[in-house]
């Protein structure tokens, strides 16, 4: 006979949402106590189960009251308002590998069920680095209750919204948080937006409020462990090397016969006062770019490169064009999808890099589609972005905005990694190290959605690949963080 050693925590909206995932975990042996996660003091309790009134389900208050109820070995919290489907003997499984482990958490990969389908839902492993607010852990938690406890109890701000965000972070600093590679669970898809909609949530005015809960807990994270950065920088020397331009606007293309024209034609028509160019570096296109490229070789400021190399991603090419001997003391990037909003953009961003004295500058982009036409969300404009704090929320967000703009030997001497996809986060993240990084806030940019964007619509694996990644190069920027402190003495 196996002990009762699991108190489970069950959100609850009404009766026939939560009855069948009581009815299951009833069945187990390892079960010990059900409480429901209601908001309504007036609810009247499934026979068996005892009520909770909480504030919300991710508050701070929430997660103190679920760690003192808790008395149980073991916590199961489940995080959505729909019925938790188990599979067969997932609870033992869970119970077995908390032992081996000695984790303070565990999630699973399990069934997303949507419009009637089911399909597999495989999530990504946990790294130091795993620290957006919107990591995909399922909706199962299997929890270590002392390490809940422990973790509760040091619980020294309330938040409304970042309560559960500020707990895992919490729990991450006493044991690992592990990923159990097996289905165990069906989850019920809430959302079913495509990748290319659900990537801006996190700059949506109307969650600006829960964006400034969530930059206290990191920061408060990234100080527990030595990454914490403080707001001192670097001072640029802007007279290294001998440059024939001022700046340089740099193009990775590929197969955008369609976009590319547009492109160039918006560098082109940019005023300045002081010598520009524009460098393409054409990856081995196949689909009538080159030869649309080549319609502007007329002009003597379109550098049109071909790479001899045919292992680069848009980071290589990146390498490739800001170490060109024409590339100008400001590399600044232009996407072949995008346009700049006007024939001022390039004159914009060279001022900024004077007056505010950094090694790399951000802009405000506008997304619309493929006729220049605004869409929702509209203006994105990254205000979680301070001076003050910026460099240390990179760490939690995962993109600093367009266009991107570098100071070209700072660039040239930390290398953008060879990949097409967060190439461009993992080289700010570097550059803020050191520098600080500018930021114009207003619209610059015009980011185009249409069909063949890279991130408009991404399969799971793929998503989980680009996640699993951007996850590695906080935890490696993290850990350099941490050493740079230890260096500097603090």
């Amino acid at each position: 006979m196996m002990d009762a050693i699991i108190t489970c925590f069950i959100p609850y909206a009404d009766a026939s949402q939560a009855q069948g995932t009581v009815a299951q975990l009833k069945e187990s042996a390892l079960v010990d106590k059900i409480y429901l996660l209601t908001t309504d003091s007036a609810t009247t309790p499934i026979d068996g189960c005892e009520l909770i009134v909480i504030d919300t389900l991710n508050s701070s208050a929430t997660m103190k009251k679920i760690a003192e109820a808790s008395t149980g070995k073991y916590t199961l919290l489940y995080t959505k308002h729909n019925q938790l489907v188990l599979g067969y003997l997932s609870l033992e499984r869970f119970v077995a590998l908390a032992e081996d482990s000695m984790a303070s958490m565990l999630y699973a990969d399990h069934y997303a069920v949507a419009d009637g389908k089911r399909v597999n839902a495989p999530v990504i492993d946990y790294q130091t680095g795993s620290l957006r607010d919107d990591f995909d852990f399922g909706s199962l938690l299997f929890i270590c209750t002392r390490c809940l406890k422990a973790a509760a109890a040091g619980i020294d701000k309330e938040y409304k919204a970042a309560g559960l965000y500020d707990l895992r972070l919490r729990l991450s600093r006493q044991a690992p948080i592990v990923h159990i590679n097996e289905y165990l669970y069906d989850d019920v898809e809430l959302d079913n937006r495509c990748s290319g909609e659900k990537i801006f949530d996190y700059v949506d005015p109307k969650n600006r409020g829960v964006q400034i809960e969530m930059e206290e807990a990191c920061t408060a994270h990234l100080k527990a462990v030595g990454g914490y950065l403080e707001p001192v920088f670097e001072k640029i020397d802007f007279n290294q090397g001998d440059f024939e331009y001022e700046a340089s606007v740099v193009i990775p293309v590929r197969n955008r016969v369609r976009t590319i024209r547009d492109a160039i034609e918006c560098v082109l028509a940019q005023k300045t006062d002081f010598p520009f160019n524009l460098i393409v570096v054409d990856n081995h296109s196949t689909d009538g770019t080159t030869e649309a490229i080549d319609e502007y070789k007329d002009d003597p400021r379109l550098i049109h490169i071909v790479p001899e190399r045919k292992d680069l991603g848009i980071g290589g090419c990146w390498n490739v064009g800001a170490h060109h001997p024409k590339c100008g003391k400001f590399a600044v990037q232009l996407d072949s999808d995008d346009v700049y909003a006007d024939e001022n953009t390039l004159a914009t961003v060279v001022k900024a890099f004077h007056e505010q004295n950094c090694g790399m500058v951000v802009g405000t982009y506008m997304l619309t589609d493929i006729n220049k036409q605004m869409i929702p969300p509209g203006v994105i404009d990254h205000k979680e972005w301070t001076p003050e704090n910026g460099r240390n929320n990179a760490l939690r967000i995962n993109g600093l905005g367009a266009p991107r703009a570098f100071y070209t030997p700072l660039l040239r001497r930390l290398p953008i990694p060879n990949t097409s996809y967060g190439e461009d986060y993992a080289e700010g993240l570097a550059v803020s190290r050191n520098y600080q990084i500018g930021r114009i806030w207003h619209p610059i940019y015009l980011c185009r959605r249409w069909e063949d964007n890279s991130d408009a619509v991404l399969d799971r694996n793929k998503m989980n690949a680009n996640n699993l990644y951007k996850d590695r190069i906080r935890t490696w920027e993290l850990q350099a963080r941490i050493s740079k402190n230890k260096r500097d003495g603090k």
